[in-house]
């Protein structure tokens, strides 16, 4: 369907559309729906375990999680840099096409073992690991099915922007460990060339990125192509803890050796694959924006929604739900806008927001020490909402100069699931007059505490699920629970400041808009400009940060719509509980319960609850 008329449908639709009201329950009807579907047809149950076959079944699952995660390991040598595992750290991934089709037909098989193992003899905890190898293997398999792997690259994310953190992840501590980073640096030629062919396959097979959203990738990658090596993130990223095993004559002969894999390797193949891009990749991406517009587009696109959801809803719903969650936070904004004397408009409030010098920091300093007493006050008051809370501790940085000004205004990096490596809250200290001071409570809530660094360092440290599972990322429970965080500030003393409780509405519109805008682009065949002015109007965010949050959108469809819908169950499920268990409901074991089994999809979420639920109510001095 044309973008024309996918626009003409769209306006059909919103003309056909109930009430805001309706509509909302509506989706939040087809949302129960959808769950409750899940939990009745999906092989979960909470019954009594047969002794003997649940014995037997655990032992053929684990043998075959073993075989399975072993698998992966090999196949992936940085995802066993990042859990501490030792093979493979001497070498990049082959990511020949070869390779990658040997891998679709490895996870095909095991997929196939996988489903043939009784579920219903299982324990709570092994049908949680089935449940999330099964969801993982099966997001391979559509994986390679569309292709995905011919695009391997867009404007935030792909092998050269992630490599330049090599350094960081590995954190060199040994002779060995040096060695095997050399070796890595080395290999970076081969593994480059491999990247090089797959983005050429994926012209062949019409799968590019948009070329709107690819006009700095060039830059990302000649930011590398350094004159001296020692100004090389490659020598710069080495801790000092890292150069404090060594003596001073050690590392100078290991200085020597790392500067020459950087001039040997790294800068020629990162001069490489920007020559590529500028003169063969580029000018070979499409004009179009739409995952629609691309072969298979419409599939891919339905796929994406439950591939990133983890339920089964359509654009439509997504779209309009997005729509009617806009009204209702505006209705919200407007209480505050007039709760502190603002005589212009909500429009008006926008833009005064966007432009007076006083919400924003004048130095990166001032942005990080606002932050840092931010989390200071969230780590103080956690042990009142939580019963269990993480060892790994987190910490502060700034965004690398050579990726901040093409991405948000922060992101979180996870600890290594071994406690090796402490989990980071990354800031954006690039082009000040874009960070406002007022989001910084909701912002810094949902990268670190009570947001991604608690969940996902629980997770880390989780025992009674198998290592593969404390892997799982399922963007609608890591990012709604972080966007369920935001809202939870104002329980535990956050937002005291109108500012900032306007600040966490804005980031709460930001994510509603996200529904909107990702379906508008993918299936309705909205335009960037369609999309850059309905963010303009109904969020506080800057306009650098607009375009950089749509150009996002274009390039990854569908993970955006994983924050608000993740939000809206949990919030759902809560509201559940406490109806259910009135006076018995426990806020903290809540948080407890849906944290204990790392990240899950939503329906698998409710089930554990719903079964928390009965256990409380069932307990004898229950009232």
């Amino acid at each position: 369907m044309s973008a024309s008329r996918n626009i003409i449908a769209l306006r059909k639709h919103q003309k056909l559309t109930r009430s805001p009201m309706t509509d909302s329950i509506h989706f939040l009807f087809r949302l129960v729906c959808t769950l409750t579907i899940s939990c009745i047809f999906q092989t979960y149950s909470f019954s009594a375990q047969r002794p003997g076959q649940a014995s037997e079944s655990r032992a053929v699952l684990v043998e075959l999680l073993d075989e399975i995660w072993d698998y992966e390991l090999q196949q992936s040598p940085m995802l066993a840099t990042n859990i501490g595992d030792p093979r493979g750290q001497d070498r990049l991934a082959d990511d020949s096409l070869g390779q990658i089709k040997e891998r679709f037909n490895t996870r095909s098989k095991f997929l196939a073992r996988l489903l043939q193992i009784d579920t219903e003899s299982l324990t709570a905890m092994s049908r949680v690991d089935h449940e999330l190898t099964r969801l993982r293997l099966e997001s391979q398999i559509a994986d390679y099915r569309f292709q995905t792997h011919l695009m391997p690259i867009n404007n935030r994310e792909g092998f050269h922007i992630s490599f330049p953190e090599l350094a960081r992840v590995m954190n060199p501590s040994s002779k060995q460990d040096i060695d095997n980073y050399i070796s890595r640096l080395n290999d970076f030629p081969r593994y480059t060339d491999q990247q090089i062919n797959l983005l050429r396959k994926g012209i062949q097979a019409g799968l590019t990125q948009p070329a709107i959203i690819m006009r700095d990738s060039a830059s990302q990658a000649e930011s590398h192509v350094v004159e001296d090596p020692l100004k090389s993130l490659f020598i710069i990223n080495l801790s000092d803890s890292t150069r404090a095993n060594f003596s001073d004559e050690e590392w100078n002969k290991i200085s020597e050796s790392i500067t020459e894999a950087i001039e040997n390797s790294v800068i020629p193949s990162f001069s490489k694959f920007a020559k590529f891009l500028r003169k063969e990749y580029l000018p070979n991406c499409r004009g179009t924006l739409s995952a629609s517009a691309m072969p298979n587009g419409r599939a891919f696109y339905q796929n994406r929604i439950e591939h990133f959801t983890t339920l089964k809803l359509t654009p439509e719903e997504l779209h309009q739900t997005g729509i009617d969650e806009n009204k209702r936070i505006r209705r919200e904004m407007e209480t505050i806008r007039e709760s502190v004397g603002f005589s212009g408009d909500l429009p008006a409030f926008l833009e005064h927001l966007r432009t007076d010098p006083k919400f924003y920091p004048t130095t990166p300093e001032q942005l990080m020490k606002e932050v840092a007493v931010i989390l200071k006050k969230a780590d103080g008051v956690l042990p009142e909402f939580f019963g269990h809370l993480p060892r790994i501790p987190y910490g502060l940085r700034k965004i690398p100069d050579y990726i901040a000004p093409q991405t948000t205004s922060a992101y979180y990096w996870p600890p290594a699931t071994d406690g090796s490596r402490a989990g980071f809250y990354y800031i954006n200290t690039y082009n000040l007059s874009s960070r406002p001071l007022y989001q910084l409570e909701a912002l810094s809530l949902h990268e670190a505490v009570p947001g991604h660094h608690l969940q996902l360092a629980i997770q880390a440290e989780l025992t009674e699920l198998h290592p593969m599972s404390r892997e799982s990322n399922f963007n609608a429970f890591i990012e709604g629970w972080a966007l369920y965080s935001e809202r939870l500030g104002k329980e535990i003393g956050f937002y005291q400041d109108p500012y900032q409780d306007f600040g966490r509405l804005s980031m709460e519109a930001w994510r509603a808009s996200r529904l909107v805008v990702d379906t508008g682009l993918h299936w309705f065949g909205w335009s960037r400009e369609e999309a850059i002015d309905y963010m303009v109007e109904n969020t506080a965010l800057s306009n650098h940060n607009i375009v950089a949050e749509v150009d996002r959108y274009i390039g990854w469809p569908g993970q955006a719509l994983a924050y608000k819908t993740g939000e809206l169950a949990i919030r759902r499920i809560r509201g559940k509980a406490e109806q259910e268990l009135k006076d018995e409901f426990d806020l903290r074991d809540f948080h407890d319960r849906v944290l204990e089994a790392g990240s899950i999809p939503l329906p698998l979420l409710e089930r554990r609850i719903d079964h928390w639920i009965t256990k409380t109510l069932d307990k004898p001095n229950s009232k």
